[in-house]
């Protein structure tokens, strides 16, 4: 059974509330949403998930103390038997990014002529392409040499969506991890269906610990579509993972989060190379390829 909490938040504490409850909320099977109430007005963050609230309870709690704020006034419901999956699934639509065909399952056509097709379902992993993390890396990959990616990783790997891509735009094989077991069964299946299945590999890990992501170090590129939280904690392990001018290409965090994900690089012998910027759901996410000095 499907159920919502939901309270309403200013204009300008709406980013922040919506990453911190993604950190704590989103390993544990909830979605992490919010809509504008009015323009310029206040929002209503939402939380998606099984009809158990004390989890979702006590987040609000500590991302309130966290951000100095009072506790909101929120209220719990029971939603109709929907199947949220397929209703999500109806409502994706193909769409171009880089040189990148996302589509679903039931609609690939109109595909232009030149792009590589994407076929990537809303599902139970993140990563259809959609959000603007996403998107900022599959652009993003678009730009980089393939001579200097030889042997590239996607940490947070969900859906499968950045390892199929790269396998797909420069044929060769890519290796993902991801700590959700069924993202990574996903993810399996996604590089089947892309036709990729040889060149891809998806294992279960925490950032980097398997011994399949281990044994292939140093990567040229490691690619981690995550939060700013995780990324920054990684960081140490990434260092030691990238060869010396190697390449580190990092998303999921705002703009505002941007600054303090990059002096943690930059104490790990990382300098940024260049961004993206780019929108979704009102909010302004940031997407940084660094490299390591050699």
């Amino acid at each position: 059974m499907t159920a919502k909490a939901s309270f309403v938040a200013p204009a300008a504490e709406r980013a922040a509330w919506e990453s911190a409850l993604e950190e704590r909320l989103t390993e544990v099977g909830f979605v992490v949403t919010s809509c504008e109430i009015s323009r310029d007005g206040p929002w209503c963050i939402e939380v998606f998930g099984e009809a158990e609230d004390r989890q979702v309870a006590e987040a609000i709690r500590a991302v309130a103390h966290a951000l100095g704020r009072p506790e909101p006034s929120w209220s719990w419901e029971t939603l109709p038997d929907i199947d949220w999956v397929a209703e999500n699934q109806r409502s994706f639509q193909p769409f171009a990014v880089g040189p990148f065909w996302v589509h679903p399952s039931h609609n690939g056509g109109g595909k232009p002529a030149g792009l590589l097709p994407l076929r990537i379902d809303a599902g139970m992993a993140f990563g259809t392409g959609t959000h603007a993390t996403t998107r900022g890396c599959l652009e993003m990959l678009a730009t980089l040499d393939a001579r200097d990616t030889t042997n590239a990783v996607d940490v947070g790997c969900g859906s499968g969506i950045l390892a199929i891509a790269m396998a797909k735009l420069w044929r060769r094989p890519a290796i993902g991890g991801d700590n959700d077991a069924e993202a990574v069964e996903v993810a399996r299946e996604n590089a089947v269906l892309n036709g990729v299945g040889d060149l891809c590999r998806f294992e279960h890990a925490i950032g980097l610990q398997h011994d399949a992501l281990q044994a292939l170090r140093p990567y040229d590129l490691i690619v981690a579509n995550i939060l700013a939280g995780p990324l920054m904690e990684l960081s140490d392990s990434f260092s030691v993972a990238v060869r010396p001018g190697g390449r580190a290409l990092l998303s999921g965090l705002l703009l505002e989060q941007a600054d303090d994900v990059l002096a943690v690089y930059h104490r790990r012998g990382f300098g940024l190379e260049r961004h993206i910027d780019l929108e979704t759901g009102g909010a302004q996410w940031r997407t940084l390829l660094l490299r390591k000095a050699s």
